[in-house]
């Protein structure tokens, strides 16, 4: 029986996390699993409490921030399991999930990633996510199938390639892993998991959803509908993505896109909001994209 490490991060709402480690007792059943939680330098340190609470967990204290990526890959470095399984702290386990992930991979050889159905938490009949269509690379947009539609199953015999995991389910073979690399750090939050899918395509490997396996999810409780951070990350890691992924032709039309077109719209919409303080954002991400290489480090954010 394949083993699988089930990998998620914290980063200041250890209750979240609290409710995802009792949702994984009371709902999962599938026996060779091991547990890996890392703190992401949270203002208060939730791990010794932890640790006497679940003592079947590993727990990794990071003192530095890492990310969404930078964290998840020091979970890969403990981890032992043949499939990872990467998942949101704010996040809830339903029944068979891990199983019926395990069964896609297990029959497919060529699959290195599958990610389950995704609802609302707090509308648990409403839809986040039934796949993602493919990025348009000359704007650097695509589409979540199934997104905002009540759930009646219309779905749930779909397993098969999608354009892309959703970042806050995707379980991963390790040979993937082995062959693509881990995420790339730099992203640091927004983007990384849909890079991290296109080098495990051009690795060899399929992406997949399995609709069969659910999950519900808790939609932006680190960041916020709109910040200073979201609107920052957003908008670089966008032009970063194209710049790591699509061809060269293409991503000179997308330039010109961000650049006549997003800026300019993005901009009007800040104003009309009464953001104005996000405009230096946007100007900051282009000029990160500028300045830095495609692995460059993100060395923190400062608003």
């Amino acid at each position: 029986m394949k083993v699988v490490s089930i990998i998620t991060v914290n980063f200041n709402h250890s209750y979240l996390t609290d409710d995802l480690l009792v949702s994984i007792q009371q709902k999962n059943s599938y026996p060779a699993i091991e547990i890996i939680v890392v703190d992401n330098a949270s203002k208060e340190n939730p791990v010794p409490e932890w640790g006497k609470k679940y003592p079947h967990v590993k727990f990794i204290r990071s003192e530095q921030n890492l990310g969404f990526a930078g964290g998840n890959n020091l979970g890969v470095e403990a981890a032992t399991g043949d499939y990872l399984f990467f998942v949101n702290n704010d996040t809830i386990f339903t029944e068979n999930l891990v199983q019926t992930l395990v069964q896609t991979l297990e029959g497919h050889p060529q699959v290195g990633m599958v990610s389950p159905k995704i609802l609302y938490y707090d509308h648990p009949d409403m839809l986040q996510y039934a796949g993602y269509t493919d990025i348009n690379y000359f704007t650097a947009r695509n589409a979540c199938i199934g997104q905002f539609e009540t759930d009646h199953g219309q779905y749930d015999q779909l397993e098969g390639p999608t354009g892309f995991a959703h970042g806050a389910a995707m379980m991963v073979k390790r040979e993937a892993i082995n062959r693509a690399g881990r995420m790339a750090e730099n992203f640091f939050l927004y983007y990384e998991e849909l890079d991290w899918c296109s080098r495990i395509k051009r690795a060899g490997f399929e992406v997949w959803v399995n609709m069969k396996a659910g999950i519900y999810h808790r939609e932006s409780i680190s960041v916020g509908k709109q910040s200073a951070l979201k609107e920052y990350f957003m908008n670089r890691n966008r032009i970063l993505y194209i710049r790591r992924n699509a061809p060269w032709w293409k991503a000179l039309v997308f330039y010109v896109y961000f650049l006549l077109v997003v800026t300019l719209r993005n901009m009007a919409t800040y104003l009309k909001q009464g953001n104005r303080h996000f405009i230096p954002q946007l100007w900051r991400a282009i000029w990160w994209n500028i300045t830095n290489s495609v692995n460059s480090p993100e060395l923190g954010f400062r608003p």
